[in-house]
């Protein structure tokens, strides 16, 4: 990404209808406090989701970000390579949107920005929320991690101690920033036995 000197890191977040609508909140909380300009794409289950697990509605989430994105919109400034951005992240990635970005579908602004990065050889963070995995996902995990983008299941690092769920997301999140290039990301390192 080309930015001028002291620009704010530019981020694309989106949240898809996977349960752990915590993840996207979480990153839109961080980012913010790290001082990144921010873009939400929110699907209609995403934002359902968001309402169930959180008690935020579309305003509230909307809220957290610098910039709101119509799924409907196709026309908006991040599905075009040429504006530049760092990196994306969905979180969650639900099945459907994985599939849809696997295949380069594009049918909405969430995967044509999704299909954006990967063409421009950016950095896209998928936190895929669903178990079992079928063949299906597998074979588009495969698909995404051959374009280039990183399948980031937000899978607890055990290993760290006793966390409570909210610490188990927030090291997944600093992770997640960690991999978007995010300077202030700050996960928890393994230093040993």
């Amino acid at each position: 990404m080309t930015r001028s000197p002291g620009s704010a890191p530019r981020v694309v977040i989106g949240i898809s209808g996977a349960s752990g609508a915590i993840y996207g909140v979480r990153l839109l909380q961080r980012c913010r406090e790290a001082g990144c300009e921010t873009h939400l794409v929110a699907s209609p289950a995403g934002v359902l989701n968001a309402h169930h697990e959180l008690g935020l509605d579309r305003s509230a989430l909307e809220g957290l970000a610098d910039h709101c994105h119509n799924p409907a919109d196709i026309g908006a400034t991040i599905a075009s390579g040429s504006f530049a951005t760092q990196a994306m992240v969905i979180a969650p990635c639900s099945m459907k949107t994985l599939a849809a970005v696997a295949h380069g579908l594009s049918d909405n602004l969430l995967t044509r920005a999704a299909d954006v990065a990967l063409k421009e050889r950016r950095k896209l963070v998928l936190m895929v929320r669903e178990t079992p995995f079928n063949l299906a996902h597998l074979r588009n995990m495969t698909c995404v991690t051959e374009m280039g983008g990183i399948i980031f299941p937000p899978l607890p690092a055990f290993y760290l101690g006793r966390l409570t769920i909210d610490e188990m997301v927030n090291d997944s999140v600093e992770r997640v920033l960690d991999l978007m290039g995010i300077e202030s990301a700050a996960p928890q390192a393994w230093t040993g036995l």
